[in-house]
């Protein structure tokens, strides 16, 4: 007989920090589910807006709510949250949360379908509504003395994700595919910090050119030393302001002492692998939203298994409220 205790499952050491058993010893129900939200909304009490103090405030058997012990004050914590209005369960929104947080790549609507038992329909919004929360913030990276890599690529269309054709102009190379920006900051120790990435929505490649330029005034500090490859439209990156060294790619150089666009790679990568793993095709409408969940992976990618999972709620939950 072994000596395991098949019922009381045991962790094995790994890098799991958050398995599906400790998922649902947490979350069991919706009710567990609802006082998260109760707890991380209102961590000092509530603030009754009648009795004009904090006052305890009891779980309402009948409603989604708590009511304040003197005045029946009501607190509804799923207002202002994308689970306002839902009829879905929110232990199935937790779930789909917990899905797409563990996965590295990311999940399909109709993979979620599947693992939730809902209709597409509802997959379909419950994953665009938990996507709509990873948007990225519009602080822009670097500054004097610090790194900032720059390089852009191209979605869709045949060979999707290589820039050789770029060359060519928007009738050759360029035809059915759509350029991202993506800006890499460089810690002073040399290791990959925060990445920003722009869906630019090119016409022609002289108004691509421009957009490359006007891109990386937005998103990159004045000052700042900014890495790119040879590509002309970064040659007036310069009169910006911006300490500017390249690497020429059009000779196979990919590093010149310091300066190299390569830490950029691992994010094309994981943007690759996502889009056309996982989604197949994404179009040139929802592609920023697309993107902007794969950044907020990769600025969070040391946040494994439970950490991500946090990640994903703290955007799910608003800031806590002053009890005062």
């Amino acid at each position: 007989m072994s000596k395991v205790d098949r019922n009381q499952p045991k962790r094995a050491a790994g890098e799991s920090r958050y398995t599906l058993f400790e998922f649902e010893a947490q979350f069991p129900d919706d009710a567990a589910c609802l006082a998260y939200l109760m707890e991380q909304r209102y961590p000092d009490g509530v603030f009754c807006e009648k009795c004009q103090k904090i006052t305890k405030h009891y779980r309402e058997k009948a409603r989604p709510s708590w009511s304040c012990e003197f005045c029946g004050h009501r607190v509804h914590p799923m207002v202002g949250t994308i689970f306002e209005d839902s009829a879905t369960s929110l232990r199935l929104w937790f779930y789909a949360i917990y899905l797409m947080a563990s996965t590295r790549c990311g999940i399909s609507a109709k993979q979620m379908e599947r693992e939730l038992g809902v209709t597409y329909k509802t997959a379909w919004r419950m994953f665009r509504q938990i996507r709509s929360l990873l948007v990225q913030g519009d602080a822009p990276l670097g500054g004097e003395g610090e790194i900032v890599e720059a390089d852009e690529a191209f979605v869709g269309g045949l060979s999707k994700w290589r820039n050789h054709g770029k060359k060519k102009g928007m009738g050759g190379g360029w035809v059915g595919k759509q350029p991202v920006h993506v800006f890499l900051h460089l810690g002073r120790d040399g290791k990959p910090g925060k990445i920003a990435a722009r869906v630019l929505l090119a016409s022609a490649e002289q108004n691509f050119r421009a957009q490359l330029v006007e891109s990386v005034h937005v998103r990159v500090l004045p000052k700042s030393s900014l890495f790119t490859d040879s590509y002309v439209a970064y040659d007036k990156v310069g009169q910006r302001g911006y300490e500017h060294r390249r690497v020429n790619h059009a000779r196979r150089i990919y590093v010149d002492g310091p300066v190299h666009t390569n830490t950029i790679e691992g994010f094309w990568s994981l943007l690759r692998r996502g889009i056309s793993g996982v989604y197949h095709g994404v179009s040139t409408k929802h592609l920023q939203s697309y993107v902007d969940e794969y950044v907020f992976r990769y600025n969070n990618r040391d946040a494994n298994g439970r950490g991500m999972f946090e990640a994903f709620l703290d955007r799910a939950v608003p800031k806590p409220q002053k009890a005062s």
